[in-house]
């Protein structure tokens, strides 16, 4: 277990409107904010498609990291995540996970990372901010050499 107290700034409530990427759009308006860090505690929308981490045949080792995705479309999704600065590309690492009904399919659904996503009709994200410290970025994003998978860190250490 790791774990760090954190301080909030600003919050905001960002309109993602139809058509518009959805990845695109968070990490622009938080790059035009200044924003490095945050989470969002639950977001609604509709989703003209969506790219999520998963694979339609058998895993051969579930304990793997999964790399495959699948494409979906015209989905009612709700979702959150953590707003992390990756430490070695500079930039904002959103990590998103959705729970997505397929309208035309009663409602079928979707559990997983979000890869990508177009919105339809809407998109209402809540972001709290994370505020830095004296050392930097308040919550970091690395990948772990034991895992192979970008990790949630808190300030300069992992």
């Amino acid at each position: 277990m790791r774990y760090a107290q954190v301080y909030t700034g600003r919050q905001f409530v960002l309109a993602l409107d139809h058509g518009e990427d959805l990845l695109e759009g968070l990490t622009q308006f938080c790059a035009d904010r200044g924003i490095r860090a945050g989470y969002i505690p639950t977001f609604v929308g509709g989703l003209r498609t969506a790219r999520l981490v998963g694979s339609c045949e058998p895993l051969a080792d579930p304990e793997a990291p999964l790399w495959e995705e699948i494409t979906v479309e015209t989905l009612e999704a709700l979702g959150g995540g953590t707003l992390a600065w990756d430490t070695e590309k500079d930039c904002l690492a959103p990590h998103i996970h959705v729970a997505a009904g397929i309208k035309g399919k009663s409602a079928e659904g979707r559990v997983s990372h979000l890869l990508g996503a177009r919105v339809q009709f809407i998109c209402e994200i809540p972001i709290i901010e994370v505020t830095d410290t004296a050392e930097g970025p308040a919550l970091t994003r690395r990948r772990s050499s034991d895992l192979d998978v970008p990790l949630l860190g808190f300030g300069t250490g992992i």
